[in-house]
């Protein structure tokens, strides 16, 4: 049997694909043809033929059935592609059976996924978690990419080249395991660090999430006016980014940006992902971004909901932003839940459109938590005075007949409360009625 390679961490070995897609009634699927070709071009590869067919279960040797494998083989035979692209999560000994038999390379969802993902990351940490989720892909595929070299134990003390190479082979890739796990743990104590700060800042942190290619970049970057990577593409973005953005009444917040989910998003890539989603988990306010020119939007919005659920921040408080309004010819709105407080926002990331709108709700979701009023500081709170000043709170000051500092203030409740216990003090103490 021919070899076929597995490709390197960070190498893309697709160019043309024949693609297969079984929906299982047993199972009550009903896949999604354009987000499989949409995941397909983002890999970098070109579609030669699209085999779409149903079937009751899968079969335990082939996934498919006898039938439909040599179908596949057909169309093998006449594109000769680099690689067939089956839509579905194969057992290693099914993707085994499927290149013996069809003489090509077989790549199933996940490690579709993984290739995406080892193209897309570009900050270490990033490059770091897709690697170990490939090497605990690859590590159980091993015995395809030795397929040339001898497996037959023999007798007592009698191993096969073949199997002593997979031996050094799953030993080697342990040891790397082991040894990005340092690394991520180092790089994780930093973002926790880093998270820490905010916090004693008492900066509120808003989180961008939603199913990939909503628009999230590119809102993003229309709000902080950042040049971060947004394309017409699955997952165009891997690497969370952190912005500042000022709001009215001198209130700021942190936008962060995550990567995209999708359904079925491999299990090894949410566990490796799941301290930059931590951002998520550890936010304020959720920005729940979604194309509202999708039919499939309502799908979508659940299967990103089931993955927030899953990171435990299902607790924290959501506003829609319904994005692509230009593609509905809708004009930008805001839709208020039962309670007056804002449920949804309606804009276009693209042209802007509505952005102002946003910023506006957060400023009102954020308004509540800051005290805009006055001050009264005896000249033996200079200290906190000069806090203040620090803090670019202070708008106008006038002095009192006893010599205290008359102050007009507007500062984030949180703060003001962490300045105050530093001089071991009340509000009721200084606030003028």
């Amino acid at each position: 049997m021919e070899l076929f390679d597995i490709p390197k961490h960070g190498e893309s070995k697709l160019d043309t694909a024949v693609l297969v897609q079984i929906n299982f009634s047993a199972l009550g699927e009903q896949r999604d043809e354009h987000e499989f070709k949409e995941l397909v071009r983002s890999a970098g590869a070109t579609e030669l033929a699209f085999l779409k067919s149903n079937r009751k279960s899968p079969d335990s040797r082939h996934f498919v059935g006898s039938g439909k494998a040599e179908e596949i083989q057909q169309l093998v035979k006449i594109h000769e592609p680099d690689v067939v692209i089956f839509d579905h999560d194969l057992s290693p000994a099914q993707e085994r059976n499927l290149e013996k038999t069809l003489q090509c390379r077989v790549m199933d969802r996940t490690g579709l996924i993984l290739d995406i993902f080892a193209q897309r990351a570009r900050s270490h940490e990033g490059k770091l978690q897709v690697e170990l989720a490939q090497l605990k892909h690859m590590s159980t595929r091993l015995i395809r990419g030795w397929t040339h070299l001898e497996r037959q134990k023999g007798g007592i003390g009698m191993r096969g080249p073949g199997e002593t190479q997979l031996e050094t082979d799953r030993r080697l890739i342990s040891i790397r395991i082991k040894q990005i796990n340092k690394r991520l743990a180092k790089v994780n104590k930093q973002r926790e660090q880093g998270r820490q700060s905010r916090k004693k800042a008492e900066i509120p942190t808003v989180s961008l999430v939603g199913y990939t290619n909503a628009g999230k970049s590119t809102l993003f970057n229309q709000l902080t006016t950042s040049e971060v990577y947004a394309a017409d593409q699955l997952f165009a973005t891997l690497d969370p980014t952190l912005r500042r953005i000022d709001l009215q009444n001198q209130q700021s917040i942190i936008l962060a940006d995550t990567v995209g989910f999708i359904r079925d998003l491999p299990h090894d890539l949410v566990a490796a992902f799941r301290a930059t989603l931590q951002e998520t988990t550890e936010a304020d306010l959720i920005l729940h971004v979604m194309d509202s020119h999708d039919e499939q939007r309502e799908e979508f919005k659940s299967q990103v909901n089931d993955v927030i659920f899953s990171l435990g921040a299902e607790a924290i408080p959501q506003i829609e932003v319904m994005n692509k309004i230009d593609l509905l010819g809708q004009e930008p709105r805001v839709d208020e839940g039962h309670d007056g407080v804002p449920a949804r926002v309606w804009l276009s990331a693209m042209s802007g459109e509505g952005s102002d709108l946003l910023l506006e709700v957060l400023s009102k979701v954020f308004g509540n938590q800051v005290f805009v009023g006055d001050l009264k500081l005896p000249a033996s709170l200079a200290r906190l005075r000069a806090s203040l000043y620090k803090e670019d709170a202070v708008t106008n000051e006038t002095t009192g007949d006893n010599g205290e500092y008359l102050l007009s203030v507007s500062i984030t409740k949180r703060r003001l409360e962490s300045l105050l216990r530093k001089e071991e003090l009340s509000f009721e103490q200084i606030a003028v009625a």
